[in-house]
C-alpha cells in the first residue's frame, strides 16, 4: 500500500490561491483527474486534474513539453492529452506517482510561479465533463454489512443476513453502457411488477425508485486472464476512487431477483462524480481494517499484515435532494443522510483479490461499486429504503414535502471528503442527477 510522502505535507500551499481556501476540495495535496473541455466547445476532450477552481489540462502541459526533461511524468502527460484516461492508468503506480509530483512541484507557491503551468490553466467554471475512461466492465459489490443487514430484517426479519456474507465480498456483473458522469439526466425506468396480492405481473412505470450512495473503484493495471491478483498487491492495480450514485428500482427488483439477481432493475443508470482521487491522494486517512472476533474471520487469500493495518479509508460521505419545488423556490439542496466509508466490510483490496481469485481479468478503466454505504445509526442509511423503513415511513423535508422513494423532478447529490488532525483536507467533489417521467409503457405494447 501507498505511504505518505512529500505530496501530502499538510503545510504545502499553491500559487492558485484557490486551492488554499478552507473547505476547499482540490486542495494541492489532492490532485484528482479527470477528462473535460470548455463548455459549448468544439474542443476535444482531453485529461484534467483539478487544483482549486481551476483544472490543469494535461493536453497543453504535453504539448508544452512543461515536464520535458522528466521522464515518466511528460510520458504520463502526454497519455493524459487522450479523450479518455485508460492509457494513463494502464500505465501503472509508478506513472501515477510521478505525474502527481511533478504536478505538486510545479504548483507549490515558491518565489516564482510556474510560469508554464499557469498557461495551462482552465477555469473549472468554464468546463464540462465526460466519463473520465471507458468503462469496460462495472462490478458492483455489496460491503457494507449495516446496509445487508437493515435490508435483510425488511424481508427476513429472523435471519437478515445470509450465511455467505461474512466470508465472501458479495458481488454482481452490472452494466456499463448506462453509467454515466455527473449531471446525467435519466426518464424512470418501466418494467415489470407484481404485487403480492396479484395474479401476475404488469408492465408499469417503476413507483419505488432509489439511490445508492457508494464509492467506485477505478481498476488502473489489469491482470492476465487465469492468474489472480494477490491481495498483497491488490492496490497497486487499483488507480483511484470517486463518487457513485447507482440508481435502483426496488419495486422491479422484488420481482426480477430471484433466482439469478438484480437485472432491469439495475441497468438502467448509474453516475459517477468527474473527479477521480488517487490511491495515493488517499495515504493519510487509512485506518486499521479488522472483523469482529466473534465474527469469522477472512481465509488467507483475503488476509494481508497491510490490509488490516490500513485497509480502512475514512471518507466523510453527505446525500442531499432538492426536489423540483425545491428548485422553483430556489432552496439549495436538503441533507437526508451521512455515511463514512470506514464502515465497509469489506476492503478496496480484499474486492479486488476475491474478483480475480479464480481467475478472471480485470482491465484498465474497470470499475467496481463499493455497493451501498450505510452506517450503523438511521441517518447513516445509504438509500431511501432502508431511510423509509421499506416504504413505511415517510422523510419529511423543511418545505413541507415527504419522501418514502425519489419522485419525478427530484435532484440527488452526494458528495464526500477526507480530513483528519495533520491532513490536509481533500475532497470528491459532487455527483448529481435528476430523475424525468416515465416514457410511455404504450410505446412497447403490440
Amino acid at each position: 500500500m501507498i505511504s505518505v510522502n512529500e505530496t501530502h505535507d499538510p503545510n504545502l500551499v499553491s500559487w492558485v490561491e484557490s486551492a488554499n481556501s478552507e473547505g476547499c476540495d482540490f486542495s494541492i495535496q489532492n490532485l484528482p483527474f479527470a477528462v473535460f473541455r470548455r463548455k459549448s466547445s468544439n474542443e476535444a476532450f482531453r485529461g484534467g486534474v483539478a487544483i482549486g477552481d481551476q483544472i490543469v489540462d494535461l493536453a497543453a502541459v504535453s504539448e508544452l513539453g512543461v515536464f520535458s526533461g522528466q521522464g515518466m511524468a511528460q510520458e504520463a502527460a502526454i497519455a493524459c492529452a487522450q479523450s479518455s484516461l485508460n492509457e494513463f492508468m494502464g500505465m501503472g503506480e509508478a506513472a501515477w506517482s510521478a505525474l502527481r509530483l511533478a504536478l505538486s512541484r510545479g504548483l507549490r507557491k515558491t518565489r516564482d510561479v510556474n510560469s508554464a503551468l499557469k498557461a495551462c490553466l482552465v477555469s473549472q467554471q468554464d468546463a464540462e465533463y465526460s466519463l473520465p475512461c471507458i468503462i469496460g466492465d462495472y462490478t458492483d459489490f455489496y460491503t457494507s454489512i449495516h446496509h445487508a443487514t437493515s435490508v435483510g430484517k425488511l424481508f427476513r426479519p429472523d435471519n437478515p443476513l445470509l450465511p455467505n456474507y461474512k466470508w465472501i465480498p458479495i458481488g454482481y456483473h452490472g452494466r456499463a453502457s448506462s453509467i454515466d458522469v455527473s449531471g446525467q439526466v435519466f426518464h424512470r425506468p418501466s418494467g415489470q411488477l407484481k404485487s403480492s396480492d396479484a395474479k401476475e405481473p404488469t408492465l408499469a412505470p417503476c413507483q419505488r425508485l432509489d439511490h445508492e450512495l457508494e464509492i467506485g473503484i477505478f481498476i488502473g493495471s489489469g491482470n492476465a486472464l487465469g492468474s489472480p491478483i494477490r491481495i498483497s498487491d491488490a492496490e497497486s492495480h487499483v488507480f483511484g476512487t470517486c463518487l457513485f450514485n447507482d440508481w435502483s428500482a426496488r419495486d422491479i427488483q422484488a420481482w426480477e431477483y430471484q433466482p439469478l439477481g438484480p437485472f432491469l432493475s439495475k441497468n438502467f443508470a448509474s453516475t459517477i462524480s468527474p473527479w477521480i482521487v488517487t490511491m495515493e491522494a488517499l495515504a493519510p486517512y487509512r485506518s486499521e481494517f479488522a472483523h469482529p472476533s466473534e465474527d469469522p474471520q477472512p481465509l488467507p487469500y483475503l488476509t494481508s499484515d497491510e490490509n488490516s493495518k490500513q485497509g480502512g479509508i475514512d471518507i466523510k460521505l453527505e446525500v442531499f435532494i432538492q426536489t423540483e419545488r425545491m428548485r422553483t423556490e430556489e432552496r439549495v439542496p436538503e441533507k437526508i443522510a451521512t455515511s463514512n466509508f470506514i464502515h465497509s466490510y469489506w476492503t478496496v483490496a480484499q474486492m479486488v483479490a476475491h474478483h480475480t481469485v479464480n481467475g478472471c481479468n480485470l482491465r484498465s478503466g474497470d470499475l467496481l461499486g463499493s455497493g451501498t454505504q450505510s452506517g450503523p445509526k438511521q441517518e447513516e442509511a445509504g438509500s431511501f429504503l432502508e431511510l423509509s423503513l421499506g416504504g413505511k415511513q415517510s422523510i419529511l423535508l423543511s418545505n413541507g414535502e415527504s419522501r418514502t422513494f425519489i419522485e419525478d423532478g427530484d435532484t440527488l447529490v452526494i458528495r464526500g471528503w477526507c480530513e483528519r488532525v495533520n491532513a490536509a483536507r481533500i475532497g470528491f467533489g459532487e455527483v448529481i442527477s435528476t430523475v424525468l417521467p416515465t416514457k410511455s409503457v404504450s410505446q412497447y405494447k403490440g
